[in-house]
């Protein structure tokens, strides 16, 4: 730990007791001081009580002025101000506790009651505190050159029922959306407005006519995973090995070029590996053959003709090194949604939810700029949230 040159507070410890000849050490005068040691610890949490009184005066000219609330602090005669807000909701959305649960911590760590309605209210409000940062967000998701696409199932509503968390990330942005795994819910969900490249899984949704003014990278990582099963089925089989060496090499040598700060990798790095990987198609499309029209096909055939006929999409990365070869990053931003799941299980109100996922893509996005989130909504329930800088000129 850092020493502190400037501590916020020094005590003077001084011996105790009484020396060997008899004489009280409380009567010795000190020399100066042996050593220091520096402690760093809390100081406990307690809400005070602030009255703001709004004073009204009159004119010469006789109208009457009353002074303005301060920002963040209720109509109401007696409210919770921004802090206490901004530490609720940072403990319900940003770490996943249950009502019930940040309704204990608080007062053990605060001194203040307070209700499961209060805290379930939050989610609303915070939801409208960041309404225009993350109608920015939105908007810098949208002209990114690449933006990974992933979604989710909650269990959202009635006992039974799922609805998807849709997730739009970049390395600066997040925007989360409660919908469905449908065309309608993907139009609304920015992409029918995306003109960079959509990293995916491969659902068939993205190859909707419908959405065509973005282009495709196919996640590798799932593509590995595939072949892991093809590994599986096809344990005498070389191609699903040739595969995977394929494509992990060429993901290996796009990080080296990028790091080398290039543009694309060399040619004489890229074509050895895409040869065999074109190579190990064909092998496994001639050992794999089609199924007749109408049957189902066998296992790993549809995989080989997407790696076939959608080489463009699968190798994008190796030829334009801003492009993600995985979409790791939206998965990791949607995994703290099944940790939620996991702690609250169910989650009741559909609208609760869509006002607790504007939230997270607010924190998320402010987390990637360095903001830390407890910051982020302290600043939002003041009425000043955090904004995404501007974008830089192109």
């Amino acid at each position: 730990m850092a020493w502190r040159e400037d501590p916020d507070r020094v005590e003077a410890r001084f011996p105790a007791g009484v020396c060997d000849c008899g004489v009280s050490l409380a009567e010795v005068a000190a020399v100066g001081v042996a050593r220091s040691h520096q402690s760093h610890d809390l100081t406990l949490a307690r809400v005070g009580v602030t009255q703001h009184d709004l004073y009204r005066v009159v004119c010469g000219c006789g109208r009457r002025h009353v002074a303005a609330r301060p920002e963040g602090v209720s109509g109401a005669p007696v409210s919770y101000g921004p802090e206490l807000r901004a530490l609720a909701t940072y403990f319900l959305v940003r770490q996943h506790l249950p009502v019930e649960r940040a309704r204990e911590a608080i007062p053990e760590l605060c001194g203040v009651e307070v209700s499961a309605g209060w805290l379930h209210s939050l989610l609303a409000l915070g939801a409208d505190a960041v309404a225009a940062p993350v109608a920015e967000i939105e908007q810098r998701i949208a002209a990114e050159k690449v933006a990974g696409f992933d979604e989710t199932p909650l269990k959202v509503g009635p006992k039974g029922e799922k609805r998807y968390v849709l997730s739009a990330s970049t390395l600066l942005f997040t925007l989360f959306m409660l919908g469905g795994r449908d065309k309608a819910s993907f139009r609304v969900f920015l992409l029918g407005r995306m003109l960079g490249v959509v990293v995916h899984d491969r659902y068939a949704l993205y190859d909707c006519d419908e959405f065509t003014g973005f282009l495709h990278q196919l996640c590798v990582a799932h593509l590995l995973r595939d072949l892991q099963d093809m590994v599986e089925t096809y344990p005498e089989a070389l191609w699903p090995v040739q595969l995977q060496q394929a494509l992990r090499g060429l993901v290996h040598q796009a990080n080296l070029a990028r790091a080398a700060g290039l543009t694309e990798v060399p040619a004489a790095l890229r074509d050895p590996l895409i040869a065999e990987y074109r190579g190990a198609v064909r092998v496994g499309l001639r050992d794999v053959p089609a199924a007749e029209k109408g049957t189902k096909q066998p296992a790993g055939r549809c995989l080989l003709a997407c790696l076939r006929d959608r080489q463009d999409d699968v190798l994008r990365f190796v030829f334009d090194l801003d492009v993600w070869p995985t979409n790791n990053q939206s998965e990791r931003d949607l995994r703290p949604f099944k940790t939620q799941q996991k702690i609250s299980g169910r989650l009741t109100s559909e609208a609760v939810t869509a006002c607790r996922l504007q939230i997270a893509s607010y924190l998320s996005t402010a987390r990637k700029h360095g903001v830390s989130a407890l910051h982020a909504l302290r600043l939002a329930f003041r009425g000043t949230p955090w904004m995404p800088p501007a974008a830089a000129p192109t």
